[in-house]
């Protein structure tokens, strides 16, 4: 298995290309209102609650979108790969590399809530691997580490 994973990573336009493009593959419909979602979305550097995305997409709109409707959307695109739900703080962050199936590990800046993503099977594997020798089955871990990022600790 390998420790790391190294991607081209998409941005802007090439980004929602590709989620677009893997929600399809997963036999889901590109709407224009999961469009919009997935724009506000990858348009944050942070992770952002569904509540901030209705806000976005109301603004947008020019009209109110509800919260419910973002959940689940979102609910979807975690489904799909598309975003990443960062389980301690409610909120979601896109996956910058759609097409790939693995499970991240999220650094988490304690002062400005900076959420930066690793990918390590080795540690990963290692957890999953302890989970079915306890009986357990469909795993998906949720690895989260929280402290200071460089600008926050300097």
């Amino acid at each position: 298995m390998a420790s790391h994973h190294h991607h081209h990573e998409p941005v802007g336009e090439s980004l929602v290309e590709a989620a677009q493009h893997a929600l399809e593959g997963a036999g889901e419909q590109w709407t224009g209102m999961r469009a919009e979602v997935f724009g506000a979305l990858a348009a944050q550097d942070r992770p952002v609650s569904a509540y901030d995305i209705a806000e976005f997409v109301s603004k947008a709109r020019g009209k109110r979108v509800a919260a419910n409707s973002v959940y689940r959307i979102l609910d979807l695109f975690v489904a799909t790969n598309l975003a990443r739900r960062v389980e301690s703080a409610n909120a979601y962050i896109a996956n910058p590399h759609p097409g790939c199936r693995h499970d991240c590990i999220f650094l988490i800046c304690d002062s400005c809530g900076k959420t930066v993503h690793i990918d390590d099977d080795k540690v990963t594997g290692a957890l999953i691997d302890a989970a079915k020798a306890a009986g357990f089955a469909d795993i998906r871990p949720v690895v989260e580490l929280r402290g200071f990022c460089s600008d926050c600790s300097s």
